[in-house]
């Protein structure tokens, strides 16, 4: 199993297990030794290699000990700090790791609940751990771009030097991102000013920035939700006109006549227009493997259906968005055993783009 599918398959098993994990314990057997294991590749049970609760006395208080520490040839590189999965994390949870970071070799040192990890380093002052993470990482909501450098730790290819080199930057780079998220989830007052300025002449009132507020907060969400349909277009090709697909009675019809057709289907069934979303993103994965026409969809009460040759001995992969919290996508096995992994958007799907394609060669061979 590649690195990535290993991630992927942690954070469906976090997302599966996370209501009855309740303690601290818990979440360090279900969610923190696996990740310790499977994802940075070291042996839990090799005390050279990992150390539970792990103390060191000098210049600092007694009898006060750091959940693990990662050893690398009798050295320690990585601490971590443990705290339920119900509890948000916070800077104060790191008291340990401040003071352990500071009389050991270590230059990672993690502060995490099993669904977040946050990885801090020493950029502002040598050999005392910053307040801020320069990487985060989110198993409801990987984000790609870091996984490369998460790579880095692992012990298969433990690179300190340049992970640390680039952490500065992925610290800020980081930050910003996850500020832009949150303002455009729930913006402030000083971000709907901003724009309010640039579009409105009048004065900045109390009912301006209520008015503002939920205008900037629609403007920002359907801007994104363009995004993902600008992305969906390039993944399928389409142009600003209707790219016609030959079906099997040689007739030409357009993707809208498609996607009209999608809608009339199984009336008595409430089909969603994120639901055809998805269906296209898969649709447009799987083309890279059959023609286009081959794949079809059928809504049902539970999930949505991506099948090959609009046969149900065919599925590809199933969208199961009925859920008012949790949407998940079903991948399927050379057994056509299902899966469920958790997706926050639809962005997500490109994620297991790999195993849907594994899946229609499966059929195809």
């Amino acid at each position: 199993m590649e690195f990535e599918e290993r991630l992927s398959a942690l954070a469906a098993k976090v997302g599966n297990q996370r209501e009855a994990i309740q303690t601290e314990e818990a979440t360090k057997n279900a969610f923190i030794m696996p990740f310790i294991s499977t994802i940075l590749g070291y042996d839990i049970f090799n005390p050279l290699e990992v150390v539970p609760e792990f103390s060191a006395d000098v210049g600092v208080k007694k009898n006060e000990k750091v959940d693990y520490a990662i050893m690398r040839d009798g050295e320690v590189q990585i601490l971590i700090e443990c705290k339920k999965s119900t509890e948000p994390l916070k800077i104060e949870h790191a008291s340990q790791l401040f003071r352990y970071f500071s009389v050991t070799n270590a230059r990672i040192a993690v502060l995490t609940n099993g669904e977040v990890y946050n990885f801090y380093t020493d950029l502002d002052a040598p050999n005392k751990m910053d307040d801020r993470p320069f990487l985060v990482l989110d198993l409801n909501e990987i984000d790609e771009t870091i996984v490369p450098e998460l790579k880095k730790l692992t012990k298969e290819v433990f690179d300190l030097d340049s992970v640390v080199s680039a952490a500065e930057e992925l610290k800020y780079v980081g930050a910003i991102k996850r500020e832009i998220a949150g303002q455009f989830k729930e913006p402030d007052e000083a971000f709907v000013r901003l724009f309010t300025s640039r579009v409105y002449e009048g004065r900045f009132t109390q009912d301006t920035k209520a008015q503002f507020t939920q205008l900037v907060s629609k403007a920002a969400k359907q801007f994104l939700n363009e995004r993902v349909n600008d992305r969906l277009k390039t993944a399928l090709g389409a142009s600003e006109t209707a790219m016609p697909v030959q079906v099997s009675n040689g007739e030409a019809v357009t993707s809208a006549e498609v996607a009209e057709s999608d809608l009339d289907r199984d009336t008595e069934l409430e089909t969603t227009l994120e639901e055809l979303e998805g269906y296209q993103i898969v649709k447009a994965i799987s083309c890279s493997e059959v023609k286009p026409e081959r794949v079809a969809q059928r809504d049902a009460k539970s999930y949505f259906a991506v099948l090959l040759d609009d046969n149900n001995r065919k599925p590809i992969a199933r969208l199961h968005f009925n859920g008012k919290k949790q949407k998940y996508i079903g991948i399927f096995d050379a057994d056509k055993n299902e899966s469920r992994h958790p997706i926050d958007g639809l962005d997500e799907i490109y994620l297991h783009a790999d195993a849907i394609r594994e899946t229609v060669k499966g059929y195809i061979s």
